[in-house]
């Protein structure tokens, strides 16, 4: 995407409004999560309240995913409907110094942030070896006190991925499916950093930070290389599963498919959802 210089806006398609697809960043440490709630300071808010002062219109986002209370994005993609482009560098001023639109570009035909999303890629990270933290890596990156077994990790996650129902690695939402397409699961180490890869089609309330957190369970030996693929028979979230810390957490991509299948897409994600 790329971002409108401010002498050269999105001119309204026939007087109306424009659909504009956003690229986002952010640290969510000071943040209460995506969402809007009253009383907390959520990156939604902020963006939306901004974007309404500085184009002096009501500004109400889409976004591909939202994101937890302390969890980050480098690649959070959202829609808007304008009736012009903002200005990258007054919006940049506009805003606090952990967020940023870094991106804005006239949306293809049919585009839903949303609805249209063909999977979503997380990163993990963490680092094993408390002496060796990185001060200057400390809101993204998890210092972990025990030394990890990626080896193990990498064998307990080709158990997990594929289409199935992760109830128990999920926080239930009345409504909601956690019938999820996990495309991918691996694990890296560099050194003393260890960093987990995850794409899924979409993905439920806490399900990376709880399939981290299982997996961390295995990679200390506290659990076998089975036990977190056994839990995809649970019918209910089981206690033993510990949620990993928020802050090593980032949203790095959204992916979409070509322009002429955007409609489809949305109209089938929207299918699927209403009737699970």
């Amino acid at each position: 995407m790329t971002g409108f210089a401010s002498d050269e806006p999105a001119a309204p398609r026939g007087g109306g409004l424009v659909r504009f697809q956003l690229g986002i960043a952010y640290d969510g440490t000071e943040f209460s999560g995506w969402a809007r709630q009253p009383g907390r300071r959520t990156v939604c808010a902020v963006i939306e309240d901004t974007l309404s002062m500085v184009l002096r219109h009501d500004v109400r986002l889409t976004v591909a995913g939202r994101t937890d209370a302390g969890v980050h994005a480098s690649g959070q993609v959202a829609h808007t409907d304008l009736p012009t482009a903002p200005d990258l560098n007054r919006l940049a001023r506009a805003l606090p110094p952990d967020v940023r639109v870094h991106s804005v570009s006239v949306a293809p035909p049919g585009f839903d942030a949303r609805f249209s999303a063909v999977r979503r890629h997380y990163r993990y990270r963490l680092c094993d070896r408390q002496w060796a933290a990185d001060p200057l890596r400390r809101n993204d990156t998890v210092t972990w006190p025990r030394r990890l077994d990626v080896s193990a990790m990498n064998e307990a996650s080709r158990l997990l991925v594929g289409l199935n129902d992760f109830v128990a690695f999920c926080r239930r939402r009345e409504g909601a499916t956690t019938i999820r397409d996990l495309q991918r699961l691996t694990w890296a180490r560099d050194g003393d950093v260890v960093t987990a890869a995850v794409s899924a089609d979409a993905f439920c309330h806490s399900m990376v930070r709880s399939l981290v957190g299982a997996l961390l369970a295995v990679g200390e030996g506290r659990k076998p290389v089975e036990w977190p693929g056994s839990l995809l028979t649970a019918r209910t979230r089981p206690s033993t599963i510990t949620v990993a810390p928020a802050h090593g957490l980032t949203l790095v991509g959204v992916d979409y498919p070509p322009p002429d299948q955007l409609t489809a897409r949305a109209e089938q994600t929207r299918n699927v959802r209403e009737r699970l």
